[in-house]
């Protein structure tokens, strides 16, 4: 039962990723819109990028299948559905539609969805698998609030 939660969650997971990955419109290396941006002095090189969100969906699939089986799920599945949708919508916003203020906002709102699930869990060792999103989260938001306030 455990492997099914688990194959499950990274399915979601990892689908939520490749989905968000398709409605962008293609690679940022390859964005013309992008590439000519005004793009903040700490963004990282491409290949960090995919690094960092593994990781990120590595343990949150890890920390989903801790919560399956106790009291606290419905919240956090609630939760869990809407960073995967605010996940996801962020990517075409931002690189395909071009609306950098607007992914702002999502992205914001992913980070508060994000803090709900740590807060859900706080105190229990299970939170600290949310550590990784929320910390990147935040690199994430300061990059996309540099491309609103320097273009």
């Amino acid at each position: 039962m455990k492997i099914l939660i688990i194959s499950t969650l990274v399915i979601l997971n990892f689908g939520a990723l490749y989905l968000g990955a398709l409605l962008m419109g293609g690679s940022p290396a390859s964005n013309s819109w992008y590439i000519h941006l005004n793009k903040a002095p700490w963004t990282p090189p491409g290949a960090v990028f995919g690094l960092a969100w593994t990781t990120i969906m590595l343990c949150l699939t890890w920390f989903m299948s801790l919560i399956i089986g106790h009291s606290e799920i419905k919240p956090l599945v609630v939760l869990y559905g809407v960073q995967l949708i605010f996940n996801v919508l962020w990517n075409p916003l931002f690189f395909n539609w071009h609306l950098p203020v607007l992914a702002l906002v999502v992205i914001i709102l992913l980070f508060v969805v994000v803090l709900g699930m740590f807060i859900l869990t706080r105190g229990e060792p299970k939170s600290y698998l949310i550590l990784p999103y929320l910390i990147w989260l935040v690199i994430a938001i300061s990059l996309n609030a540099y491309v609103v306030v320097m273009n």
